[in-house]
C-alpha cells in the first residue's frame, strides 16, 4: 500500500506542474517582400538571376523575398504579407483594375515599392502607377558602357558606390525627367556613352515619398551579369531596406 501511495502522490504532482505555457518570441516577423515578375511585353532573359540575387540577399540580411509573376497576388489580404513590392523587370500592363486598386491601397497604407530596369517599361495607361515609379521608359541606344555619377551618398542606396561608377548595362531615355518629383539619386553622363537624350543631368536612380509610403527606383540592371556585380546588389538591395523601412532613413 506505502508503494502504491508514493505512486499516486508521484502522478499528483505531475499533473498540477504541467509545462509552461508557449509565448509568442519576442523577436519580431522576418520582413517579408513581393518580387513581382510578370512580363506582357519583352521578356528579359535576366529575371532568374535577378530573382536568385535578391532571395540571395534576403537570406544574408535578413528578409524573405517570395517570387511570383501571378497578379492574383494584388488583393488586399494578399499584399498585407509585404513590406515591400519589388517590380522585378516587368513590361507591359501587368495588373488589371481590381488589382490596380489593391495596389493603390496597399501604399497608402504604407506599403514600399521598388522598381528595378523596365519596371518604367510597365502600366503606361495608370496615371498613379506613373508618379509612383516617377517616369516612363522611352527608348534606349544599344548596350554600352557609360559613367554613372553619384549625386548624394548620404543614402544608404549610394554609400557604398564610387562617385564616379564605371559600368556597361542598357540606358534608358524616360518620356518625362523626374526631377522635380523625385530625390534623383544617380545621374548617366551622355558624354560617357551614345545615345542618351536627357540632357546634361540625365536621371537613371531616384526615391521619393509617395502616396503613403515609400518609392525606390533604379533604371540599370537589363543583363544577368547586373546581378553578380556586388556594387549593383548592394545598390538594389538598400532601396529595398529603404522601401521596407528596415532602414528609416527617409528620401530627402
Amino acid at each position: 500500500m506505502k508503494r502504491l501511495a508514493l505512486v499516486v502522490l508521484v502522478v499528483l504532482l505531475a499533473c498540477t506542474h504541467t509545462a509552461p505555457t508557449s509565448q509568442p518570441s519576442s523577436s519580431p516577423s522576418v520582413p517579408r517582400i513581393l518580387l513581382f515578375t510578370r512580363t506582357k511585353g519583352f521578356h528579359h532573359s535576366s529575371i532568374p538571376a535577378a530573382v536568385a540575387a535578391l532571395k540571395r540577399l534576403g537570406v544574408q540580411h535578413g528578409f524573405a523575398a517570395t517570387a511570383t509573376s501571378d497578379p492574383a497576388a494584388f488583393t488586399d489580404t494578399g499584399l498585407a504579407r509585404y513590406r515591400a513590392v519589388v517590380f522585378l523587370l516587368t513590361t507591359g500592363d501587368v495588373l488589371n483594375g481590381a488589382q490596380q486598386a489593391a495596389f493603390e491601397r496597399y501604399i497608402a497604407r504604407g506599403g514600399g515599392y521598388v522598381g528595378v530596369h523596365s519596371a518604367t517599361d510597365t502600366e503606361y495607361g495608370w496615371a498613379w502607377y506613373g508618379r509612383l515609379v516617377g517616369a516612363f521608359f522611352a527608348n534606349h541606344p544599344s548596350i554600352q558602357r557609360a559613367t554613372v555619377i553619384v549625386l548624394d551618398q548620404a543614402l544608404a542606396s549610394t554609400a557604398e558606390l564610387p562617385a564616379r561608377w564605371v559600368r556597361t548595362d542598357e540606358w534608358y531615355n524616360f518620356r518625362t525627367d523626374p526631377t522635380p518629383n523625385v530625390r534623383v539619386l544617380l545621374t548617366v553622363d551622355e558624354s560617357t556613352y551614345k545615345g542618351g537624350t536627357m540632357g546634361a543631368r540625365h536621371p537613371i536612380a531616384w526615391c521619393h515619398e509617395f502616396d503613403g509610403g515609400r518609392a525606390w527606383y533604379t533604371a540599370m540592371g537589363h543583363s544577368s551579369s547586373s546581378y553578380s556585380e556586388p556594387l549593383f546588389t548592394t545598390h538594389v538591395l538598400e532601396g529595398i531596406l529603404y522601401a521596407t523601412k528596415i532602414d528609416p532613413t527617409p528620401c530627402m
